[in-house]
């Protein structure tokens, strides 16, 4: 069985952020740097610039790498800024990555190739001539039910071998090969699935890479210490807490919406646009994101 260091690079907790845009649909920098202010202030002690929730799809490369800028400008020294660089192209993903690296990241999230369904062996060698062209560190993100593929244990073991790529998000919803990973590699595994975070724990991750803590940061910082101080009692208190506040954002309308929703509604962003193929919710779809809020204690 591996023995893992205690201190993660990347931090224990990190919100994979929107990004704001203004009421004409250009990103809005300043916006971003406020959130990214907010975030850390509340809690969170590493940031995701750019990946899923960050609508990365919609973005072009210098959007991209502004944002990465401006995060970095914001927080980057207080917290490490995690730029998602990762796409279904490989030099693509290489040119963003070195981009990243020029303006100041601490570190690379690479999600899986998605749509084009490669092999596992395409997944290891896209990871790994991506974790080759730049000097930082990178943290894997396996989400099949968004990408089509998943990376199987035995690929994930074979990338945790390479010295540049030191972390996981998991949000592949198996437990069983979860376990299989934190127990035989050396990587920081990191819950990519709120409701998750807590049982992820249990078995030795990190922490968690949250859409949620958007919203409720101090929530989830309370929950991911209680966890890593073996306080089990208090963090299933926190679960059993934040259970309908993840409901809200994360089962009802896309997550990017949900967030950029709820934080207008917090007044920490000036607005909740997104962009096609994201559309505003109705107000039918917005009914239980205010009702598992209410039931969470919250005012509406």
């Amino acid at each position: 069985m591996v023995v893992h260091s205690t201190q993660p690079q990347f931090g224990t907790l990190l919100t994979a952020m929107v990004t704001p845009f203004t009421d004409s649909g250009t990103v809005d920098l300043d916006a971003a740097q406020k959130l990214a202010v907010h975030l850390v202030e509340g809690g969170n002690d590493g940031l995701v610039v750019t990946g899923t929730t960050g609508e990365t799809p919609t973005l072009t490369d210098d959007e991209n790498v502004a944002m990465f800028r401006a995060v970095v400008e914001a927080v980057g020294d207080r917290v490490p800024v995690i730029a998602g660089t990762g796409t279904n192209d490989t030099n693509h993903s290489i040119n963003l990555s070195r981009r990243a690296q020029e303006v100041g990241v601490d570190g690379l999230l690479l999600v899986t190739p998605y749509y084009n369904k490669p092999s596992q062996a395409g997944i290891r060698a896209h990871m790994e001539a991506i974790a080759d062209a730049t000097d930082l560190p990178v943290m894997l993100y396996d989400i099949p039910g968004r990408t089509g593929m998943a990376m199987d244990t035995s690929t994930i073991v074979a990338l945790s071998k390479h010295p540049r790529i030191v972390a996981l998000k998991d949000a592949k919803g198996n437990l069983l090969e979860t376990t299989r990973v934190i127990a035989t590699t050396d990587l920081d595994v990191y819950s990519g699935d709120d409701g998750m975070t807590l049982p992820l724990m249990s078995i030795g991750a990190k922490g968690l890479v949250s859409v949620t803590a958007h919203v409720a940061a101090p929530q989830y910082r309370a929950l991911v210490d209680a966890a890593l101080a073996g306080d089990f009692e208090t963090a299933r208190a926190l679960h059993f807490q934040l259970d309908p506040v993840q409901r809200a954002l994360m089962t009802h309308v896309q997550g990017a919406v949900a967030a950029k929703t709820v934080l207008h509604w917090q007044k920490v962003l000036p607005n909740s646009v997104v962009r096609l193929p994201l559309v505003a919710p109705s107000a039918e779809e917005l009914n239980p994101v205010k009702a598992d809020l209410v039931e969470a204690g919250w005012e509406i």
